[in-house]
C-alpha cells in the first residue's frame, strides 16, 4: 500500500498508520481522507491484521481538516441551481464522513496514540477509534465553533458514549482545549503516559496483548460493541449532514476563515 499523507507498517500481526505531515500538524486534505479511507478499507480487508495503531507524525495528532479545503467549499459545490448546490454540500460531507467511518467499521482494534494536538476533525478521527491514549501535553478540542460551524464528522455523535453530557456540550460551545489529564479523568482516553516514547511502547504492549486473542472473537466483539450504538450514530451523521447542506455556507464561515488567516478573533453579526 503506497500513500503520500499515511505511513502503514504491519509486522507481527499489528499495522501502524500513521498520520505523516508534521510541516502542516498532520492536517487533512482531500487526499489525506482519501488516503485514510483506503488504508483502513484496506486493512480491515487483512485477516493477518489483528489490531491497528494510529498516530501522528512530528508534535501533534492532527490538526484537522486543512483550512485551505474548508475555504475552498463553495467552489466545489458551486451550482446556478441553489437546490443543486446544497444537494453537492450534503454528498460531500457524506463523501467526509466516510473516511472516519472506515476507521469506526474497521473489523480489527483501532488505537490512537495522541500527543500534542487533537483538534477538530483530527477529534472525530480520534472518537472513532475504540480505545485512545495520551500523554500529559496532548490536548482535546471541538474547534469548528471557532470556525462558525457544526461538527458534522461524527464527534458529536460518537462522544455523547464516550465523555459526560456536560463536558461535551461545553467543548462544543467554547471549544476549550482539554488536557491530556482531564481527558483521562472524563474517559475520553483511557490513560495517559510520561512521554512519546512511552506512550508508543504502552499502546504496542496492548496491541500485542490483543493481537494474541482468537481475532474471530475480537472481532465479533467490536461488531456487537459497534452494533449497540451504531443506529443512533448513522441518524446523527445523515441528520447533520442535512443541516450543514443548509447552514455551512454562512458568512459566519467565512469572517472566521479569514480572521483565522489573520490571526485575529471573529466578529460575527447576531
Amino acid at each position: 500500500m503506497e500513500y503520500e499523507f499515511l505511513k502503514v507498517r504491519v509486522e507481527g500481526g499489528i499495522a501502524e498508520v500513521e498520520m505523516h505531515r508534521p510541516e502542516k500538524a498532520n492536517a487533512i486534505d482531500w487526499n489525506a481522507f482519501t488516503e485514510i479511507q483506503r488504508a483502513f478499507e484496506q486493512l480491515g480487508d487483512q485477516p493477518e491484521v489483528r489490531a491497528i495503531i494510529l498516530r501522528g507524525a512530528g508534535k501533534h495528532f492532527c490538526a484537522g481538516i486543512d483550512l485551505s479545503l474548508l475555504m475552498g467549499l463553495n467552489e466545489i459545490v458551486a451550482s446556478d441551481c441553489e437546490g443543486r448546490k446544497r444537494e453537492r454540500l450534503r454528498k460531500l460531507i457524506f463523501q467526509l464522513q466516510a473516511p472516519v467511518n472506515a476507521i469506526a467499521d474497521c473489523p480489527q482494534p483501532v488505537m490512537a496514540a495522541i500527543q500534542g494536538g487533537c483538534i477538530g476533525a483530527g477529534l472525530d478521527i480520534a472518537a472513532a477509534c475504540d480505545m485512545r491514549y495520551c500523554t500529559p501535553n496532548a490536548y482535546f478540542t471541538i474547534k469548528e465553533i471557532d470556525m462558525g460551524m457544526v461538527a458534522d464528522l461524527g464527534v458529536l455523535q460518537r462522544l455523547p458514549g464516550i465523555i459526560p453530557e456536560g463536558i461535551l456540550r461545553e467543548m462544543a460551545y467554547t471549544a476549550r482545549k482539554v488536557p491530556g489529564e482531564e481527558a483521562v479523568r472524563i474517559g475520553l482516553v483511557n490513560r495517559a503516559y510520561p512521554d512519546p516514547e512511552g506512550l508508543l511502547a504502552g499502546v504496542r504492549e496492548i496491541a500485542q496483548r490483543i493481537a494474541a486473542k482468537s481475532p474471530l472473537s475480537i472481532r465479533g466483539n467490536k461488531e456487537i460493541l459497534n452494533y449497540n450504538r451504531r443506529k443512533n450514530i448513522d441518524e446523527g451523521l445523515n441528520y447533520i449532514a442535512i443541516w450543514n447542506a443548509a447552514m455551512l455556507l454562512s458568512e459566519d464561515l467565512t469572517v472566521a476563515g479569514r480572521a483565522a488567516a489573520l490571526r485575529q478573533q471573529p466578529k460575527f453579526h447576531d
